[in-house]
């Protein structure tokens, strides 16, 4: 057993809840270092929450953490994804074909999953399409020549078994219920287990960082407003110790969700403010240039290629909510460019 106060990516196995233990599996060349996956005795078998990202340590280190507590991964009757996302999705088809695991996804997660096997690719087609309303083009040949030559295995992205719908979900000894929660991707679930008073919270709540908004595939349909109407809603369900899919285990869902609105509004605030200072109408890219990033408040330019496309893509998404809002106004040109003004 990894010790708590270890670093949160370490490999191994942590108990994180009476039956339920935490699985870091690492995620190379990724800001992120690795995803919690958590496996959670059934009575049975075990179920898993997330399964991780297909590469080649993930099934090694998912393995070697499962004998740890005298397991293995063929005891893995379920897997419970809580997106569409990499690193939480695909390792689960590669257990089903090892083993006959079942899969279980949000049923709004299915027209990505269908759109991502039509792509054939990495390249995030729908965010390039925002960076291009973002007058952010050349940043946009920059991430589709960098995703282009990615590996890309269709078979991770199978469709599930099953479709996972709000409402009661019996794991024997844990009975969950499934709450839908829009917002970083449009088929986002998270699992509550009121009795033992834990939330597995996949990317929805993380305990040190903002997740990602709308990195998916598809027609944007104002994703920070769904993200932040499905932060409140967490508010309105009993409090529950936070099952994250990165970072340790533990904290208040409600304090965390309550310090996440807050960021986010501080956000549009700022946002506001840039297009306000500026001299006439201002691109997304205008205005994310001029905002600062991370914890560290470290410029644009400095992130990379990835995370500047996540930062510009973030701002076009705060500044929609804006104009949504009534706050600002906005105006598209002939060539789909949209330019902002107060």
């Amino acid at each position: 057993m990894t010790a708590l106060g270890a670093d949160w990516s370490t490999p191994g196995c942590v108990e994180a809840a009476p039956g339920v233990h935490r699985i870091p599996l690492a995620m190379p060349n990724d800001g992120l270092r690795a995803v919690n996956v958590y496996a959670v005795e059934t009575g049975d078998g075990l179920a898993l929450v997330d399964a991780g990202w297909h590469v080649p340590s993930a099934l090694v280190e998912l393995e070697d953490a499962l004998r740890s507590i005298g397991r293995s991964s063929a005891e893995v009757s379920d897997v419970y994804v809580t997106h569409i996302h990499r690193d939480h999705y695909t390792v689960a088809p590669e257990l089903r074909r090892r083993h006959g695991t079942r899969v279980h996804l949000g049923r709004l997660e299915a027209p990505g999953l269908v759109a991502v096997r039509e792509l054939g690719s990495n390249v995030p087609v729908a965010s390039l399409r925002e960076l291009g309303r973002a007058g952010a083009d050349e940043l946009g040949e920059q991430v589709r020549t960098a995703t282009a030559v990615e590996p890309f295995h269709v078979a991770d992205w199978e469709d599930p078994d099953g479709w996972l719908d709000p409402g009661p979900l019996d794991l024997g000894p844990h009975q969950l219920e499934v709450v839908a929660t829009p917002g970083h991707t449009k088929g986002h679930v998270v699992l509550h287990d009121l009795a033992a008073g834990v939330l597995f919270t996949g990317d929805h709540v993380l305990p040190t960082i903002t997740p990602s908004i709308g990195f998916e595939l598809g027609d944007w349909e104002l994703p920070l407003a769904a993200y932040l109407a499905s932060l409140e809603l967490l508010l309105t369900r009993p409090d529950a110790r936070m099952l994250p899919a990165h970072g340790h285990a533990g904290g208040s869902v409600h304090e965390r969700t309550a310090g996440l609105l807050e960021h986010h509004e501080q956000r549009l605030t700022q946002t506001h403010d840039v297009v306000g200072r500026a001299a006439g109408p201002v691109t997304g890219s205008y205005v994310a240039e001029r905002l600062t990033w991370t914890r560290r408040a470290r410029a644009l330019a400095e992130l990379d290629t990835f995370n500047q496309m996540i930062a510009v893509c973030e701002t076009v998404a705060h500044l929609d909510v804006l104009v949504d809002r009534g706050a600002l106004s906005s105006q598209g040109d002939d060539a789909g460019v949209v330019r902002y003004q107060g």
